[in-house]
């Protein structure tokens, strides 16, 4: 027993030292000459080593798994983790599936990479059965498969499961609160994400740069800058360190707000930033008609000594809406050409609406519809109505006739968004064309087509007051913003 315990030792050691696949084979037949393949201990480390080290040989690893007799649990949950960190996370599933068919029970530790797979899949159905069977085994009150069923269902969009789950927790984390927060925060549900922070709050638990981050992502998107700057409050009240994702967070908050000045102080006062600390920055100047300002806030970045900062996808985004302010047309063409051949990043959708926006606010009509058509993907609705908006603009009687065209085609892409229709409508009546005015406007009511009401947030003194434009409770037009009755109440409580 010592000899074969001492054997053991020695090829776990030599494990550690494999610099190749090649090497890992050999040592797995030298353990099989031996007759220590039947050890679970040393098959999971084969396992390991196999599935998740840099050799990243998944194929190798199932095969080792799947001849095994019997693999332990720990096996399995090494090559479902394997496959969840991989570019097929959903094989995992297919691996959970074939551990259900051998005399072999998952444990706590099974569900989290599962749940993580199914969130990164979109897979519904699969992550309801994994939800069926944990309840089954008695793990769906863990509270790590717990906060991971919340992700999950966050992650397909279906917030009133992951509150249930959030609610029927016996037992809670701080993880467990920052999960069901992200989740509103995520699904839009502002009032519900707030109402969350103060209950865990009163709970006993103090929000960590995880909390504050999401009600700073929180503040961002709704406006709200008075709550923002109470938020920001705390963190100096309480101590806390302004790591490089709070520091970004406040940046943004800020600058989506209009408060430049509070964001560049944030901004300049980090002793670490990232790109995305810089990206908030640039894009918060360039959507407040700072455009130079953002430009050189860019040139600046690209003279930094940390070579490890080089711009992502939405540095450029903020860089060519910049421009478009700023009515840079010939320098967008250079930094568009520039994102791709100098820094390798592939342009999305949002790119190339950005240089239609560019093209459109400089009156370049044609210019613009011949840069759609030469795209190398196709135009969403998006970019067209970007083109089409600048027609109005520039072109109220289409001399050129590319609005002609450009409605046509919005047309055919999205025939059932009312909102394409009434800008359509109210751009024939601008030029006195009634009957094609009145025949879009027939051509909504005949198809009980409805146009979502525009809304605005105006923050007045601490409170959120909500404005709508063309709104008629008669017409069922609420806004997909889920309602903020409660935000006031939670801040007079605060305060």
């Amino acid at each position: 027993m010592v000899g074969v315990g001492r054997q053991k030792q020695q090829w776990l050691a030599l494990l550690n030292r494999c610099g190749s696949m090649e090497q890992v084979r050999q040592i797995q037949a030298q353990i099989q000459i031996c007759g220590l393949y039947q050890d679970t201990h040393l098959v999971s480390e084969l396992v390991y080593f196999c599935a998740l080290s840099p050799f990243n040989n998944l194929d190798h690893a199932r095969t080792l798994v799947l001849h095994a007799a019997p693999p332990s649990p720990i096996s399995w949950n090494i090559l479902i983790r394997g496959y969840t960190s991989s570019d097929s996370p959903l094989q995992a599933f297919w691996v959970f599936r074939k551990m259900r068919q051998r005399p072999s029970i998952p444990n706590n530790l099974t569900y989290p990479f599962l749940i993580k797979s199914c969130a990164l899949s979109s897979a519904l159905s699969q992550g309801k059965q994994l939800h069926a069977d944990a309840f089954k085994c008695g793990f769906d009150s863990d509270v790590y498969v717990g906060n991971n069923f919340i992700h999950f269902y966050a992650s397909c969009k279906k917030i009133l499961d992951a509150i249930q789950v959030f609610d029927e927790m016996p037992h809670r984390t701080l993880v467990s609160w920052n999960s069901v927060i992200t989740a509103c925060v995520q699904s839009l549900w502002f009032a519900d994400a707030i109402g969350y922070f103060f209950s865990m709050w009163a709970s006993g638990f103090l929000p960590d740069d995880t909390s504050m981050v999401l009600l700073l992502s929180l503040c961002a998107d709704l406006g709200y800058l008075s709550f923002g700057r109470w938020v920001h409050s705390q963190l100096l009240l309480r101590g806390m360190i302004l790591s490089v994702q709070l520091g970004t967070a406040l940046v943004d908050m800020y600058g989506k707000s209009g408060a430049l000045g509070y964001a560049r102080a944030a901004f300049e006062r980090m002793e670490k930033r990232n790109v995305w600390t810089w990206s908030a920055m640039i894009l918060g100047l360039a959507q407040h008609g700072f455009g130079e300002e953002a430009l050189a806030l860019f040139a600046k970045m690209s003279q930094n000594k940390n070579h490890d900062i080089r711009p992502n996808y939405v540095t450029y985004l903020g860089v060519l809406c910049a421009c478009s302010h700023a009515g840079l047309v010939d320098e967008s063409y250079q930094y568009f050409h520039h994102m791709e051949c100098v820094h390798g990043i592939k342009p999305l959708m949002m790119h190339y609406g950005a240089m239609v926006d560019v093209l459109g606010r400089a009156g370049r009509l044609e210019e613009a519809y011949e840069f759609i058509q030469s795209m190398p993907i196709k135009p969403d609705p998006v970019v067209w109505r970007t083109l089409l908006s600048a027609c109005t603009v520039h072109d109220v009687q289409d001399h050129t006739g590319i609005g002609e065209r450009v409605r046509k085609i919005l047309l055919e892409v999205e025939p059932r968004r009312g909102g394409n229709l009434v800008i359509v409508a109210n751009m024939y009546a601008e030029v006195g064309m009634w009957e094609k005015a009145a025949s879009m406007r027939r051509r909504m009511r005949d198809g009980r087509m409805k146009k979502m009401a525009g809304e605005s947030h105006v923050d007045l003194g601490g409170s959120m007051h909500r404005f709508f434009a063309g709104y008629d409770p008669c017409l069922d037009l609420m806004p997909v913003y889920h309602l903020l009755d409660g935000l006031n109440l939670h801040l007079k409580m605060v305060n």
